[in-house]
């Protein structure tokens, strides 16, 4: 039996194992899986910037819409609210033997009760003919006497908004019955004529007698009631009239006068389209924490309060007949 020494052994085998060294280092390299792509951006960024687009145009949309119905519609209901009250406080009045005469008048006071059958109309009179004043309905211009006294008395009314209670002023006729009671009493008028901007006055008033103008405007084309352009008199006379007191003002200011306007309350206006832009950034940080529903239940009482308080302030930028 023959054998093997150890170190022949060794040697038999190397070339094995060199062959199969050689097949490893020659096995190609294995080829990775490609990498996801990245996202163009951070997910948070895009959210963010759709949710402030989203917020802003809700927020806009919300204020704008409100404006129409509070100047077409919720306007009338707050002037025929302010009427209810005036009434009331008038009457009280008159019944006390405590209604103005004149000639100063604190404005928003009420100082006579006018009625106009042909229009079915019955509205209180207030002092004063700012934009802010007629909100509650026709206004007496400060610088003439009330209505009934001897001499001219001049009330402004809106033809569109906030109940428009002048709005059918122009369908009077020469004759109709302009009635208006007065702390010293009860007069009645006859209308003499309709006029407009740069057509010819009146003559002039007889002694002892009365005239009552009633002043608003009227406009041109599809948007005639929310864009008056014009403005329209009606003169009514009557035969008697009680005496009127001296110490009348000699002008008024412009925000009184026909189309006038109150920059007054530019101020107060830009702090409410502050609170408004604050609510919503408010809104946007809101959202990123809490449902959209849940956020906006609460947002939408206060946005709708800033939008009534945003409106009355642009009411007053508005020409006063309108």
């Amino acid at each position: 039996m023959t054998t093997l020494d150890a170190p022949q052994v060794a040697q038999d085998e190397m070339p094995a194992v060199q062959g199969v060294r050689s097949r490893l280092r020659r096995r190609p390299p294995q080829r990775r899986a490609p990498r996801p792509p990245r996202p163009a951006g951070p997910p948070g960024r895009v959210e963010t910037t759709g949710s402030v687009v989203s917020t802003a145009t809700t927020m806009v949309a919300l204020v704008a819409s409100w404006m129409v119905l509070q100047l077409l519609v919720l306007g009338g209901v707050a002037q025929e609210r302010s009427q209810s009250l005036l009434y009331d406080e008038f009457r009280a009045q008159v019944a006390a033997a405590t209604a103005t005469v004149g000639p100063v008048t604190e404005p928003g006071a009420p100082v006579a009760l006018l009625e106009i059958p042909r229009l079915g109309l019955q509205q209180v009179v207030i002092e004063g003919t700012a934009s802010g004043d007629l909100l509650a309905g026709p206004g007496h211009l400060r610088n003439t006497v009330l209505p009934g006294q001897a001499g001219t008395s001049v009330v402004f009314g809106r033809a569109a908004t906030y109940g428009g209670p002048f709005g059918d002023l122009d369908q009077l006729e020469r004759g109709d019955r302009i009635e208006v009671q007065v702390g010293q009493g009860r007069v009645v008028f006859t209308v003499s004529g309709l006029r407009r901007t740069g057509d010819p006055l009146p003559q002039p008033l007889e002694s002892g007698r009365s005239r009552l103008t009633l002043v608003t405007a009227e406009g041109q084309g599809r948007l005639r009631a929310i864009a008056p352009g014009e403005v329209v008199y009606v003169d009514a006379e009557a035969a008697s009239a009680f005496p009127a007191p001296s110490g009348l003002p000699p002008t008024v200011p412009e925000s009184e006068k026909p189309m006038g306007t109150d920059a007054g309350v530019l101020p107060l206006l830009a702090l409410d389209l502050a609170l408004l832009l604050a609510l919503t950034l408010g809104v946007i940080a809101a959202r990123q924490r809490w449902s959209l529903v849940h956020v906006w239940v609460v947002a939408t009482p206060l946005a709708l309060a800033l939008a009534w308080a945003t409106t009355d302030g642009v009411m007053r930028l508005l020409p006063n007949l309108l």
